[in-house]
């Protein structure tokens, strides 16, 4: 393994806690990576007030001055390159990316989704896993591909979910455990521990199960 740290550009939206937990891992352990710059399609996103504290590069792509979907993307593509990042992290940008952009970054772009994928992809998680009456829920972290919320997953955090839950209580457990596994899973790429091949995650050389390793 290189001794030069990998480079991570971190797309955000809002408060930022993920990217918090990214860039205290960074500075507390060596995972071997690097938070090089944070972008943001909101500028009002607190994520960005986080990322200043810390000196890194801050950029912000406003994605309502541009007219499709297909130029923002283009733009943004343009902006993450030229950080030449070696992993591009999601950690709460509220945007489908286009199926360039995410091809361009194949394999080294990484994602955390509030569920058990692959049950409820998409947004409201919290609240549809209340109504189905499950008894748990949690968090996954994924290789991002195409179709939405459907690469590879990596590894899944379970929580309870008891009966007189709210959403936010729902969501505020949840988060307690994203805040654990993604960083973990940024140190294992930066390491090169972790791959994606042929649509399927792979750790150690060793083929990921198709619903992530359970995090203890």
């Amino acid at each position: 393994m290189s001794d030069t740290k990998k480079r991570i550009v971190v797309l955000i939206s809002g408060n930022g806690s993920n990217l918090q937990a990214i860039l205290d891992r960074s500075l507390e352990q060596n995972i071997h990576g690097q938070v090089v710059a944070v972008i943001s399609n909101r500028p009002d996103a607190y994520g960005l007030t986080r990322a200043e504290q810390r000196e890194v590069d801050t950029q912000v792509l406003d994605h309502t001055e541009f007219e499709t979907r297909e130029a923002y993307d283009y733009q943004l593509k343009n902006l993450i390159d030229s950080y030449h990042p070696d992993l591009v992290v999601l950690a709460g940008f509220m945007r489908i990316l286009s199926d360039p952009l995410v091809m361009h970054y194949h394999g080294r772009m990484l994602n955390i989704h509030p569920s058990l994928l692959p049950k409820y992809k998409g947004l409201n998680t919290h609240s549809r896993a209340i109504e189905a009456g499950d008894t748990e829920h949690g968090a996954s972290v994924h290789f991002v591909t195409p179709e939405l919320d459907d690469g590879p997953v990596v590894i899944q955090s379970k929580v309870p979910v008891f009966k007189d839950d709210t959403e936010l209580e729902l969501a505020a457990r949840v988060q307690e455990q994203e805040r654990n596994i993604y960083p973990l899973v940024i140190e294992w790429f930066c390491r090169g521990r972790l791959t994606m091949e042929n649509n399927k995650a792979y750790l150690d050389g060793n083929e990921i199960p198709e619903n992530g390793y359970a995090a203890d």
